[in-house]
Order: C-alpha cells, then sequence, then structure tokens
C-alpha cells in the first residue's frame, strides 16, 4: 500500500489476495485502531505474485526492511547485543560484559545475549564472586608490582603478581565456562571433592573458602529453578500486549531449562493483525540470529508455522494447556507490564549508561557513579562534594559533603576528598563504577595517583572541564581526560551522553557551592560574636535562639537584650561596640 509520492507505507501477504485487501476497505470498518489511519493515506495497492508461501515471506521481510513502513512491524537492524565474554585465547583470561552489533567477534567465548544490562550486570557479580578472576585491563595487569585491593577481599587470586600458578587459574577459568554453560552438579561435584581434601590436608581457611563458594553455587541454582525445569532446554517465549497505538512484543529467555533474562520490543502505529504480527517479528528478529534457541513458543498459532520452521531452523509451538502454556501466560505478563512502564518512562536510562560506557571505553556498565567537585573562597574554607547516581538518576542517600582539612590548593583537596572516600569505601567494599572529577587534566592525574597509593584497580575514572573553566549550563564545548590518553575527547554538543555528563557535573557543583556558601556564613556568625568579651558558649545559645541572627541582635533594644537571661549591662555596651 502506498501514499503520497509513492512511499510505501505497508506490505502483507496472502493467499486470496481479493478477500485481504477487502478486510481493509469494508465499510463495517476495523477493530485495528490503526487501520482508519492507514486507509486515509493509501493512493494505490500494488502487488507482487509469488511461486511459493516461502518465498512470499522472504519477499515480505525483504520488502519490509528494505522500505521501513510506518505501519508494519519493524525491527532496528542495529540492534545492540549485551553478552558475557571470556577471552579465553589469553594467557589469563578475564569475564566481562561486552556490547555489540550483528554477530559477536570471534575473539572469546560469548554466553548470553542478555539485551537487559541488569540481568547481565546481576550475572557478571555473580561470577565475580564465585570465580575470582582478574578484573584489571591488560595493561594494569602488565605493569602491577603489587597486588590490588580486589586480592586482599578475596575477590581475584593475583595472577598479576605471581600470586597462583597458571594450572590453577585455568581451573578456574574452566569452572567458570562449566558454570555458564549449566553445567553446576559437575562444578559442585569437583568443589565438594576439592572441599574434603583441603580439610583431609589440614587446609581449614582453603576449606571454609570452598564450602562458602558451594552455598553460593546451591543458592543460585535454588533461586533459578522454575517448574519446567527439565522439560526445556534452549527456549524463547514470546508475549504480546496491544493497546490504542502501542504495542510490545517480550521475549523470555529460558537456557538449560532456567530462566535467564528477558528482552522488550515496543513498536507504535501496527496495523497488522496478530498472527501477522508475530510472524514478521520472527523472521526479522531470528533469521540469521547469532544466538538461535531450539525451540519458540508463541501465543497464537501460524497459518504458515512449517515454512517459518523451515526458513528459521528451531521448532514453533503455540501450546493451549500444561507448563508450556503457563510460560505463554508468563512472556503476556510480562508484556503487559512492560506496556505500562513503557508509558510511563520513555526515557531509556540503562541506553543512556551503556552509550556513556561506550563513548567513553569504560570498562564496565556505570550502574553507580560518584561525582566529586571541590569549592573555595581565595583559597580558604574550601569543602568538596560528592554527588552519586545509581542507574542513571541522582541517588541522594550516597550524597556527601566534606571539609578539607588540611589542603593548600585544588589538587591537594581533590587528593584529600577522594583519599578519604575511597578508603572508606575500600574497608566496606562499597566502590562504584565510576568517578568523574570536576576538572582537567591535574584532577585526573590526582584521581590516578590516589587508584595506585590504594591498589584500587577495578574503578573507571574520568575528568571533565569546560573549555574556560565556566559553570553555566547550554551548548558548551566541553573536554573529557581520560586515562593513559594524551589529549582530551569533545563529544557532540547536541549528544545526549553530553547532556548527562553535564547534568551530573552542574548537580556536584550546586551541591558544593551550597555548602561552601552555609559553612561561610556559619563561619561569619561564629566570628563576630565570639570575639565580644563576656559572651561564652551559653549566652551566644541564648541570643542567636532568641533573635535569630547576628543582624537582629545589633538591631535589638538595650531592654531587649537584657530580657535574655545572663545578659548585664556590660555584655550590652560590648554587643553594640562589636555588632553595628
Amino acid at each position: 500500500m502506498k501514499g503520497a509520492r509513492g512511499k510505501v507505507l505497508y506490505v502483507g501477504k496472502a493467499k486470496n489476495l481479493r478477500a485481504r485487501v477487502k478486510q481493509y476497505f469494508a465499510t463495517s470498518g476495523d477493530e485495528r485502531e490503526m487501520i482508519p489511519f492507514l486507509i486515509a493515506q493509501v493512493e494505490k495497492v500494488e502487488t507482487i505474485s509469488t511461486l511459493s508461501e516461502k518465498e512470499a515471506l522472504l519477499l515480505e521481510n525483504n520488502l519490509i526492511k528494505q522500505h521501513k513502513p510506518k505501519y508494519n512491524v519493524l525491527l532496528k537492524d542495529d540492534k545492540n547485543f549485551i553478552s558475557l565474554m571470556i577471552n579465553h585465547r589469553h594467557a589469563w583470561p578475564m569475564i566481562k560484559l561486552v556490547r555489540y552489533r550483528g554477530k559477536p567477534k570471534k575473539d572469546g567465548l560469548y554466553f548470553g545475549p542478555y539485551t537487559s544490562a541488569f540481568a547481565a550486570r546481576q550475572t557478571l557479580e555473580l561470577m565475580q564472586k564465585i570465580f575470582p578472576m582478574r578484573q584489571c585491563s591488560d595493561s594494569e595487569l602488565k605493569s602491577r608490582t603489587r597486588p590490588c585491593l580486589l586480592y586482599g577481599i578475596k575477590r581475584c587470586i593475583a595472577p598479576c603478581v605471581d600470586k597462583c600458578s597458571k594450572e590453577e587459574y585455568e581451573h578456574l577459568v574452566n569452572q567458570a565456562k562449566a558454570f555458564l554453560k549449566g553445567r553446576d552438579q559437575e562444578i559442585l561435584k569437583g568443589l565438594n571433592v576439592e572441599m574434603e581434601r583441603a580439610s583431609d590436608n589440614l587446609e581449614f581457611e582453603r576449606a571454609g573458602a570452598i564450602k562458602k563458594t558451594i552455598a553460593q553455587i546451591q543458592h543460585v541454582i535454588g533461586a533459578q529453578n522454575t517448574a519446567v525445569q527439565g522439560q526445556l532446554a534452549d527456549c524463547d517465549v514470546l508475549g504480546l500486549f496491544r493497546e490504542v497505538d502501542l504495542l510490545v512484543i517480550v521475549i523470555v529467555l529460558y537456557r538449560d531449562g532456567r530462566l535467564v533474562g528477558s528482552e522488550n520490543y515496543p513498536f507504535k502505529q501496527v496495523a497488522g493483525k496478530e498472527e501477522e504480527i508475530v510472524e514478521s517479528f520472527l523472521l526479522q528478529h531470528y533469521q540469521n540470529h547469532p544466538h538461535l534457541p531450539k525451540e519458540l513458543l508463541i501465543p497464537t498459532k501460524l497459518s504458515e508455522k512449517e515454512t517459518l520452521e523451515e526458513l528459521l531452523g528451531a521448532k514453533i509451538h503455540s501450546p493451549q494447556k500444561g507448563a508450556k502454556k503457563k510460560l505463554i501466560d508468563l512472556a503476556a505478563k510480562n508484556a503487559q507490564d512492560q506496556f505500562s512502564r513503557e508509558l510511563a518512562d520513555q526515557t531509556h536510562r540503562e541506553d543512556r549508561l551503556l552509550d556513556l560506557e561506550e563513548k567513553l571505553s569504560l570498562s564496565r556498565c556505570p550502574v553507580r557513579i560518584e561525582i566529586f567537585d571541590t569549592s573555595n573562597i581565595g583559597g580558604v574554607q574550601a569543602v568538596a562534594s560528592q554527588v552519586a547516581y545509581t542507574d542513571g538518576i541522582p541517588d541522594k542517600k550516597r550524597y556527601r559533603l566534606f571539609k578539607i582539612r588540611g589542603a593548600t590548593d585544588d589538587y591537594a583537596a581533590m587528593h584529600e576528598v577522594l583519599t578519604r572516600r575511597l578508603t572508606k569505601a575500600k574497608k566496606e567494599d562499597d566502590f562504584p563504577d565510576l568517578i568523574v572529577l570536576d576538572g582537567g587534566k591535574g584532577q585526573l592525574n590526582v584521581g590516578l595517583k590516589v587508584f595506585e597509593e590504594l591498589g584500587i584497580a577495578s574503578v573507571d575514572i574520568i575528568a571533565l572541564t569546560k573549555e574556560e573553566a565556566l559553570h553555566t549550563k547550554g551548548l558548551t564545548k566541553e573536554r573529557i581526560f581520560l586515562p593513559h590518553r594524551k589529549e582530551p575527547i569533545s563529544l557532540d554538543k547536541r549528544s545526549t551522553t553530553l547532556f548527562f555528563l553535564q547534568e551530573m557535573r552542574d548537580e556536584a557543583h550546586r551541591f558544593a557551592i551550597t555548602f561552601q556558601k552555609k559553612t561561610r556564613k556559619k563561619n561569619l556568625i561564629k566570628s563576630k560574636l565570639d570575639e565580644i568579651e563576656g559572651i561564652g558558649p551559653t549566652k551566644k545559645k541564648r541570643l542567636l535562639q532568641h533573635f535569630g541572627s547576628v543582624k537582629r541582635i545589633s538591631e535589638a533594644s538595650e531592654e531587649e537584650l537584657l530580657s535574655i537571661p545572663g545578659i548585664t549591662k556590660k555584655d550590652v555596651k560590648n554587643l553594640r561596640e562589636k555588632t553595628t
């Protein structure tokens, strides 16, 4: 169906073309909300005949991708995948989150994908607790001369400084691979043997550590068990919810019989019926999919099921009862919930964090960010602020204020506040993913020096400054300094990533300035009253409680001042001399 100037509005297929087109133009109307809008724009209907249903399916899919019709289900070709990857070809492999488009590179073992970054991060955190592989970069691994903090808290076995043998590390990597492949019982059996051997050798500390690992794995296995475990291998379950002009499709992912995550796809102004939508979505999503499951469960029967199975290479079922029907219902409930979230929140904070990770080449997704700024007047009364963002929004429970104790310049002040904050974080194992410093190359070098002094290797750090060090909002050019990079990088002035960085930096600056002004005001009040002979802490407290400020004290009459308990005529005279 084409509109003005030959623009393709909708692509469909049918065995009986006359009956199919008649449905759209019938005078009785169509229940689908988008049909009247579509038909009002149609100026021409063109047809193409094919030799088979399979050919029609492929042609429809190609035309949708080519013309991007407004009223068809259309998946973007640049879809991002998030997976866990083990770079097993490296001498000392590590596990990390990677983001990619299309098929993954052949540079490691990929597990996933997770289009929910939250689910992927949870899995990564669990893996890092159970299997203490390295988390530092390759350059950090080569240059380190002593173990970092992660070794001290038993989150890494420090291959960087030969605290473990090659065989021990390879054994750890193999366990991590087996766990991600779902071979839990195999790992537990091996760990129990190791624990007994360590106990027999009187290595009780090692036996205790292995017992803790076993407990963690058993907890995870118990939490992931489902009613259908054992009935499913690799399976994707589709749920669909549609209302007004918004359609949401959710895929619930099961791997090795366990629920491992979900993906959601919102669409607007889709004109097709449910069978057409599901059929088109399956072909667009799963044709040439890098992680095709063995089975697809869908909410509606398809007339072209066999043809789709042949094209995709996966079994397709639409169960009407039993355990698999419960999974269909679960996916539908997820679709309805996601529909509500899409209407309530269109900001997509996860995408913003992932863009930040990608554009700044961070080592992890910055779920928790802490931003630091210092403020002073003429080099005195220096203060600093710590502002925190969690999942892309301000986390005011983690806001902190600091009085600078002995620093003489901005660099020393930044060194002091970072040392205080990160020393506490080290004790409590409470690190952010990313630290943002308000400043340039100098502040970044200060931050890196603190990292080196405290043995921190698992936190990203950047510095952000305006060209003229101004803090006015607007489309201003910013310089972003990254570690181990000589020149700063710049983002487009209209980049959402830049706006996010500016928002965080400005919030830290506002918080620091507000605190600095309060500190200054408090010091002014303190200096005026404390210099007055005969006015001690008790009299000062009574005066301020009654009058509220030094200015009101200076404007008060003698009778009003004498009405305050303890204030004498001599005190009144001294107050007059010092406050007026």
